[in-house]
């Protein structure tokens, strides 16, 4: 194996990897090599010529353009390449392994024969780098290395952006690294170095083996392994190991005299997630995946990456001057699928200013009206463009981003699109509540604009449904065994911003989410008294009324208030049923518990509704609470 892969790679390149002490390391890059079959490797390390190498290759091979603003540059997927391939990504398991029928399985000798017919010779004509890299920060409980193969520069380049730095990671950990591995290759290119056989797009995950491969497809969510597949890795690991990879943000909200509460978040599309993640005042950690773990009885969370691969389409300054700003200053940033106008600048779905007559995007040249094979009009950007930077070009990336301790769990949110039955802002009663009627019960209404049909609800536990690698019961009842081992479990709250009333018009204005998050705040250092009802524990008026002119040096009406945290009674018992027929048809493996909790909530509803009816104030609850 030496001599084969000293010539394959050369000299240079062969030192380099030798020099991490890892036989399981070198014969998977071994394989790789002769079964692919590149013109040329390149192991990348650590040094800036290395990763500056990575990057002009990506410019040299045409995946990437150089853009107006230094340091911008702009990628472009195949036309039918733009999304997660859900239907193809696929989880390989061994004989009578089993995750549920809400994942997409198949037999792993078969997929790994299929992955390998297919990956033969695959990188003829191409480069393959060799790049590594740390989930986590370094020298850390929570790090976890990865080493990813990869024939496409625009890859290698986003991973820069995304990850740090884990060549002397590996060398450090030798043997003892247990390293993630992903294997990718765009395939045969067109003229554009776009991908070709979309037919053969494969995305497989072997869980025991830890490696993800994917085929024929440049697209960052289905490409860039250690984004969200290596979630579904990671997901089975921490369940066997005691620790929760959770499809949330980090963010620090800022409390009287300078005090810093990390809360983590998870939403689903649409709901809320990265706004509320770069608030303006705030600071954040990361605003997609976080590792948690138990550290001593306390919780703490990391961010696996150190970059944002981010949706750009509505991005504007009023809503996202954060985000604004840096898209719009020197820095390194890949944007993808966006319009290339005459000035080498960029514009997307949603962005201020007049709309360009002209440019380049996904589908080659574009003029307004330009349609597509199947007649669909085409629009100035995909819904899904994006673009990637490093946390630390963001003005508001929190100081702990790099600590390898992780920072302190005060407060876990979950947020939904809900127009009828959620108040604004709730606490659970405990971490059991909160994880079953908050996290597990977590569902969201689709859009008409983006999504189909309007007003479907959808049940999506912790907003994790879609990266699960487990079965659904198992993964709940890893989150209440999680709470039963910490001293002093975090309070769990629930957000909704989209409430509406009987016109259809939102009760809250979007910069509300700023004294929900305050109040949030000082709710997990017990400063502010709270409101018990059926549901949960909800704000007086007199708090959120001083924080509403404090906080955006706004006037809060009661009568806003009693509309907005008025208990549904109604819409609340439908709610619990559709999520009692989830669990009882799609989760065999539901743990009892479950259907006890959401059972005491529903009664506490009938008991309510039978003494005050089916709207109750905040007021009658604060009432019967001074009777008491």
């Amino acid at each position: 194996m030496e001599d084969k892969l000293k010539t394959r790679l050369g000299e240079k390149n062969y030192q380099k990897l030798i020099e991490i002490d890892n036989p399981e390391l070198h014969q998977f890059v071994a394989k790789y090599v002769e079964l692919c079959n590149p013109d040329k490797v390149f192991v990348c390390t650590d040094s800036p010529e290395d990763i500056q190498y990575v990057r002009q290759e990506a410019i040299r091979a045409g995946e990437e353009m150089k853009l107006a603003i230094a340091g911008h540059t702009v990628h472009f997927d195949g036309y039918y390449d733009q999304a997660r391939d859900k239907k193809n990504t696929k989880f390989l398991l061994p004989p009578g392994a089993d995750l549920g029928a809400n994942l997409n399985a198949m037999d792993k000798e078969e997929g790994l024969k299929e992955i390998h017919d297919i990956l033969k010779d695959i990188m003829r004509g191409h480069q393959l780098f060799v790049r590594f890299f740390c989930l986590g920060p370094l020298k850390s409980q929570f790090s976890i290395p990865a080493v990813q193969l990869t024939d496409s520069g625009y890859v290698a380049h986003s991973e820069d952006l995304l990850y740090r730095q884990g060549y002397e990671e590996f060398v450090r950990l030798g043997r003892d690294a247990q390293f993630f591995k992903f294997v990718h290759s765009a395939g045969e290119l067109d003229e554009r170095k776009t991908s070709v056989n979309i037919d053969k797009r494969r995305v497989y995950i072997d869980l025991e083996d830890e490696t993800v491969y994917s085929v024929n497809t440049q697209y960052g969510g289905n490409t860039i392994g250690l984004k969200k597949l290596a979630m579904r890795t990671a997901i089975n690991r921490a369940s066997k190991e005691g620790w929760l990879n959770e499809h949330m943000f980090i963010m620090a909200v800022h409390g009287p005299s300078g005090r810093k509460t990390y809360f983590t978040g998870a939403f689903p599309s649409l709901c809320g997630k990265t706004s509320t993640s770069m608030l303006p005042g705030e600071s954040i950690i990361g605003d997609d995946i976080a590792y948690i773990r138990n550290k001593e009885g306390v919780p703490r969370a990391v961010n696996p990456e150190r970059g944002v691969f981010g949706i750009i389409q509505g991005v504007n300054p009023e809503d996202d001057p954060l985000i604004w700003k840096t898209l719009h200053s020197p820095g390194e940033i890949i944007f993808s699928n966006v319009l290339v106008t005459e000035e080498e600048s960029v514009f997307w779905i949603g962005k201020a200013g007049e709309e360009p007559k002209w440019g380049i995007h996904h589908s080659g040249e574009w003029t307004p009206g330009k349609k597509d094979a199947e007649g669909n009009e085409i629009s100035l950007s995909h819904p899904n463009a994006r673009f990637t930077l490093d946390l630390k070009l963001l003005e508001n990336c929190d100081s702990e981003l790099d600590n390898p301790e992780g920072v302190v769990i005060g407060g876990i949110i979950y947020g939904g699109r809900d127009s009828d039955t959620k108040v604004p802002v709730e606490e659970s009663f405990d971490w059991t509540h909160g994880v079953i009627t908050m996290g597990a019960a977590l569902e969201s209404e689709t859009t008409a604009a983006t999504l189909g049909k309007e007003g479907v609800r959808k049940i999506n536990p912790m907003s994790n449904l879609d990266f699960l690698s487990i079965p659904i019961g198992k993964y709940i009842a890893n989150h209440l065994n999680f709470g039963r081992g910490l001293k002093n479990p975090p309070p769990i709250f629930s957000v909704n911003y989209f409430l509406k009333d009987a016109n259809g018009k939102f009760m809250n204005d979007k910069t509300d989410k700023a004294v929900w998050l305050k109040w949030m705040e000082l709710r997990s250092h017990h400063e502010v008294e709270v409101i018990k009802t059926p549901t949960g524990l909800i704000p007086k008026y007199e708090d959120l009324k001083r924080l509403f002119k404090q906080v955006l040096d706004k006037d809060y009406a009661e009568k806003d208030y009693n509309e907005q945290f008025t208990v549904r009674i109604t819409e609340n018992l439908a709610k619990i049923e559709r999520v009692k027929t989830f669990y009882k048809t799609k989760v065999p493996d539901t743990p009892q518990i479950v259907f006890e909790v959401l059972e005491e909530q529903k009664q506490r509803l009938i008991l309510a509704m039978e003494k005050y009816g089916d709207y109750i104030s905040p007021k009658t609850f604060l009432q019967e609470k001074n009777q008491k």
